[in-house]
């Protein structure tokens, strides 16, 4: 079986973070292991507090994988700190794992920061020039690249920015501008868009995780980078689809739909 690790942050409230990651991989065939950088004290309406994990720890969770299991490919999520973002980066050098895809969580639903302002410029410094992929959504590139993204024609110049700062592809989400979600792909070289279509729920509490932790669990099966980024946007259009009335805000994707439906176990 091929495995994936997630790096991230763990969401007590179960529909991101850790939880989500480990439920994509569960859901796409990947056994899914997991290195935790913070606790947070979330639901679907808020994030209540954050314990950071202590940058020795989180090394010594990375180490403990390395050592002893085969990693395919890995995802990270939230790190936090300037300290966190290092101690990842460096360790990632160490091991050297064919697929890095970094989702840089930086702002929570609820508006909570989950990114500390000088960890931004560690990890356009030291996480993104190693990375295999970066998933950011539209508010995260105008933060990493220091402009707006108003149009298409500006998400061209953001994933060219994104280049610039050592980027080797780049995944740019465009569900922040009106109009159908439209993502747009950059391999450096070509551009490419992945059409999408508006689902109007409120539920949509992980998506990104989820995301980028489905095109881990693809590109571990040994799919190229873009199908596995095509087959991820199809899983999460069909998890927000199917996501679940959860909580009073916003509730979770549907990560086990598809495997629901093939059991069985789907009202039609």
């Amino acid at each position: 079986m091929k495995t994936a690790l997630t790096i991230a942050g763990s969401d007590s409230g179960g529909g991101a973070g850790i939880q989500a990651d480990i439920k994509t991989f569960s859901s796409l065939g990947v056994f899914g292991m997991s290195v935790i950088t913070a606790v947070t004290a979330q639901n679907t309406t808020e994030v209540k507090s954050v314990q950071m994990i202590d940058s020795q720890m989180i090394r010594d969770q990375i180490s403990a994988i390395f050592n002893d299991i085969p990693v395919d490919a890995v995802k990270i999520g939230m790190l936090g700190t300037e300290e966190n973002v290092t101690v990842v980066a460096k360790e990632l050098i160490t091991y050297h794992p064919q697929h890095i895809i970094l989702d840089p969580v930086m702002i929570s639903k609820g508006g909570h920061h989950l990114l500390q302002q000088n960890a931004i410029e560690a990890l356009k410094e030291k996480l993104l020039p190693i990375v295999t992929l970066i998933t950011p959504n539209i508010p995260e590139a105008e933060c990493l690249t220091d402009s707006r993204i108003c149009t298409i024609e500006d998400m061209y110049h953001a994933c060219l920015k994104l280049k610039e700062l050592g980027a080797k592809n780049v995944l740019l989400k465009g569900g922040h501008l009106e109009g159908d979600p439209n993502d747009l792909f950059f391999d450096g070289n070509q551009f490419t868009w992945l059409y999408g279509k508006r689902i109007h729920t409120k539920n949509v509490h992980g998506t990104g995780c989820t995301l980028s932790s489905a095109i881990a669990a693809f590109i571990a099966q040994e799919e190229t980078l873009l199908s596995a980024v095509k087959k991820a946007k199809d899983y999460i259009t069909v998890a927000i689809e199917h996501s679940l009335e959860i909580g009073n805000g916003h509730g979770p994707t549907n990560h086990f739909f598809q495997l629901y439906e093939r059991a069985g176990l789907v009202d039609k």
